[in-house]
Parts: C-alpha cells; structure tokens; sequence
C-alpha cells in the first residue's frame, strides 16, 4: 500500500489564537500565523529573508484542543490542506487563503515537551489517544529542560523570534538577527 501525504505547513503563531463557533454549530480554531523563509548562500550558510503571515483554521473538537494547548510564540507543524475563498471588501470582491489543519503539534525542533502516556491498554502497546502533552516555553537546543511542566495557556515568557534564529548558533542574546548570514536551526 502506498504511503498516504498530505500538505504539510510549519511555522509560527503570531496573535492570541480564537475559538469561535460556525454558522452549523462546530469549533472553529483561527490563528494568524507567520512562516520564516531562508535563502541558501554559495558558501553554504543561510539569510534570513523576510517572514510571511497567513490564517490558520481547524474544526470540530480538534480545534477545541488545539486552542487548549497553543498560544502566541509557538511553532507548530500541521497537516492539512490550503482553501482558497472569496470575499467583498467596500463592494470588491477579492480571493483569500487559509490552511486548514487536520492536525497539528508543537515543532520538536524549536519545543521541548513531555508526554504523559496512558497505561497501555494492550501488552506491550502503549494507548492511542489524547495523551497530556506539556510545551516548555523553552526553544530545544537551549540547554534549558522544563523540570515542571506548566499548565496549557501560561503566561511564561516565550522566546523571542531572533533568539529562536539564534539556536545553534551559542548566541542568547535578545538584539534583532541581522540580515546576514545565520545559521539555521535545521
């Protein structure tokens, strides 16, 4: 049988997600999300070129989890699919996108977390299903493990989008990435 793909997208989120509640009655995630984009340089390093923003949308009760667990600063990777929409504006009919997430979870790359498992419902197997997951604030590669999981929806600070550039570089400092070269974190 053939692998099974879909359209993937990661990024960042850039406001306060909503949950809001469609027309027929469902949950409707939205948050406003920004991707980095990195061009390749001759000697191999990598310029940070400028982020784009875009919406982000999922439904049903995976939206009700999904604003559970993420707030503004998180990176996440989803999969899903890109709908293209029409609306008016002062009388003017323009074309908007969205990416509509199947699923999503927090970017290991840029996240350090713990899973709290189930007892395994078979020998041997550990259970599928809404196992706890506790994001660290904290961008992985920091050094910095969260002893303590937080709560969903804290108010701990995040890092900063330049020292999220900044990771595996060995630089903590909170000044802008300048438009040169940076090391990418990947």
């Amino acid at each position: 049988m053939a692998i099974r793909t879909q359209q993937s997208l990661s990024g960042f989120i850039v406001g306060d997600p909503e949950l809001t509640t469609t027309s027929n009655g469902d949950s409707r995630f939205h948050a406003r999300i920004g991707q980095e984009h990195f061009q390749r340089n001759e000697d191999g390093s990598f310029t940070q070129l400028e982020s784009t923003f875009h919406d982000l949308v999922q439904y049903r009760k995976a939206a009700e989890r999904t604003f559970e667990r993420f707030q503004k600063g998180d990176n996440f990777v989803a999969e899903g699919y890109v709908r293209e929409y029409d609306y008016d504006v002062d009388g003017q009919s323009r074309r908007g996108e969205e990416f509509v997430a199947k699923k999503i979870g927090h970017d290991t790359a840029r996240h350090t977390y713990t899973v709290n498992r189930k007892t395994p419902t078979v020998e041997g197997s550990a259970g599928h299903g809404a196992d706890a997951v506790s994001a660290s604030p904290q961008a992985a590669g920091t050094g910095s493990a969260d002893p303590a999981p937080s709560p969903h929806r804290s108010n701990q600070a995040k890092p900063r989008r330049s020292q999220l550039a900044n990771i595996g570089t060995g630089s903590t400092s909170s000044s802008p990435t300048p438009a040169a070269s940076v090391d990418v974190p990947f």
